[in-house]
């Protein structure tokens, strides 16, 4: 991602009042950005973001499933990096809201995604929460 564009910087920001529990400011932030983005990349950062904040599983879900239509619209390789987690976020979203099927498709997509991202703390995040949203689907299956 551009730390210089300014959607980006809000979603940054966004990001920091989360960790620090300012969840109403964290949402604020990042519905600043997805109302200043110009272009479904920034569009597509924005809604991942916004995701985070939502009230209900519902609604994440909806957002969610914004962010992965955008990054797809992009079109190049500024978003490739992207779609682990906006895998991963949307077996999240299937799997809360009882969509075993679902939740396990975008989980073994994201699974077939994580070697787009480089080695480091983000991307064994990702892979983390990738084998325990596997695991947990597993385990209802069987």
């Amino acid at each position: 991602m551009d730390p210089g564009n300014p959607v980006v910087k809000l979603c940054a920001a966004g990001m920091q009042a989360e960790s620090a529990g300012r969840f109403d400011e964290a949402r604020a932030l990042f519905t600043q950005a997805w109302e200043m983005a110009k272009n479904d990349y920034e569009a597509c950062v924005a809604a991942h973001f916004l995701a985070r904040q939502q009230d209900t599983s519902k609604d994440t879900l909806q957002w969610n499933q914004e962010a992965l239509k955008r990054a797809e619209a992009v079109g190049d390789e500024s978003v490739q990096s992207f779609y682990p987690s906006l895998y991963l976020n949307l077996g999240h979203s299937h799997e809360v809201l009882g969509n075993q099927a679902e939740a396990k498709r975008y989980y073994e997509l994201a699974a077939e995604q994580i070697t787009d991202l480089p080695a480091g703390r983000y991307s064994d995040v990702i892979k983390d929460g990738i084998a325990r949203g596997r695991e947990r689907i597993k385990s209802v299956e069987e």
